[in-house]
């Protein structure tokens, strides 16, 4: 008999862990696949966006379509943080006499070699892994045969480079057409029949804005998440922050919204929306959270002693995938790499520019640039 285990957050399932799992059953004659979604996993300081239990369900809700498929709650009962050598363990013992395998993507491969007790992971089962959007290195392929002295079986099939994470945006966000696309029917359907991955704020804040402005923000969002868990910083904030970010860019004087707001001075028109956008987040959506509210503060300005949140959001607000001006490639490179670094390059670009332009500088952002450069000039 043959069986594969599918380890993982599914927060939620999509359409990709789908996809693998039926070219892994194709391929390997699989006779049984089963999804186990992790209680906590190790590399996930954060955790889970949905409780287990939801997740848990989604993942059965997913296995309708499929006739070899089951998911298991092993990881969700045991709880505490999963890890695979123990999951592999115990359903070695479950089924003693059969031929196990552990399905993985390309970069938790990568990742394989610092994992909890990779040897005994390898006396259970035998280690499946495909690509995303490119095939597996052969280069790591050798490198974990040299370490373990056994290969890793790789799929002749390669997925797409679809993210969890980028699923829980486009709910956050409400944009239904793009989680139509990397979520099943069945599964986006008891998603929103349930509530999941919705925020308090949402229609209220995202009503605020355009659509052009949306869809801007919820690309901000997209990036600012992607990067947050590297941070070590929540997704939730992350999200929020993003969301609000523009919140006041069309909210005139005279609105009721901005009752009692009182302008700092000499603020440029142009900036004016970040601290408009702060003061609606805290009085109008219940945002007390300073990191949230400080980092929408000053998305467009930036400031000294910026926060990781503040620093995040202002670099996704300027390199999100809907911008496009001389050196961005650049910077969105260095943006995954070293963050100051990247705020510090963002900076020194926009005051040059700025001056070339003959166009005023906020003072504010002159004393941010100083400020990260001796930050970033201090480590080196």
């Amino acid at each position: 008999m043959k069986i594969a285990l599918f380890g993982g957050s599914f927060d939620p399932i999509h359409r990709e862990h789908i996809r693998l799992a039926q070219e892994a059953q194709r391929i390997l004659g699989l006779d049984k696949l089963i999804f186990i979604p992790s209680f906590r996993a190790p590399h996930k300081s954060t955790g889970a966006v949905a409780e287990g239990e939801d997740r848990l369900r989604l993942c059965r809700i997913a296995c309708n379509g499929m006739p070899f498929a089951e998911a298991s709650g092993y990881e969700l009962e045991a709880g505490g943080t999963s890890y695979t050598y123990l999951t592999c363990r115990a359903f070695r013992e479950k089924y003693p006499s059969a031929e196990l395998f552990f399905l993985v993507g390309a970069d938790m491969l990568e990742d394989f070699f610092s994992w909890r007790c990779p040897e005994e992971i390898l006396k259970c089962v035998t280690l499946v892994a495909c690509g995303r959007e490119k095939a597996i290195d052969p280069a790591l392929c050798a490198r974990f045969r040299e370490r373990f002295h056994t290969d890793v079986v790789c799929l002749p099939w390669t997925g797409e480079a679809v993210s969890s994470s980028d699923v829980r945006v486009s709910l956050a966000f409400g944009d239904r057409e793009r989680a139509e696309r990397l979520l099943s029917q069945d599964v986006l359907g008891e998603i929103e029949a349930r509530g999941l991955y919705r925020y308090p704020l949402q229609e209220g804040a995202l009503g605020l804005l355009t659509p052009v402005r949306r869809a801007h923000s919820e690309r901000v969002a997209r990036m600012a998440v992607k990067r947050a868990r590297s941070l070590k910083i929540p997704e939730r904030k992350a999200l929020i922050a993003s969301m609000l970010h523009d919140c006041g860019k069309y909210v005139t004087a005279d609105s009721p919204l901005l009752k009692g707001f009182v302008p700092p001075e000499d603020v440029p028109p142009p900036v004016l929306h970040q601290f408009t956008g702060a003061f609606i987040a805290e009085t109008s959506f219940a945002v007390t959270e300073e990191d949230i509210l400080d980092a929408i503060r000053y998305h467009t300005s930036g400031r000294p002693e910026m926060t990781a949140l503040g620093k995040l959001v202002y670099l996704a607000d300027l390199l999100e995938e809907g911008r496009d001006f001389e050196g961005i490639g650049r910077l969105r490179a260095l943006f995954y790499e070293d963050l100051d670094a990247c705020l510090c390059a963002a900076l020194e670009r926009q005051l040059a520019y700025l001056n070339e332009q003959g166009q005023p500088v906020y003072p504010l952002t002159a004393a941010t640039y100083q400020w990260i450069k001796t930050q970033h000039i201090s480590r080196f």
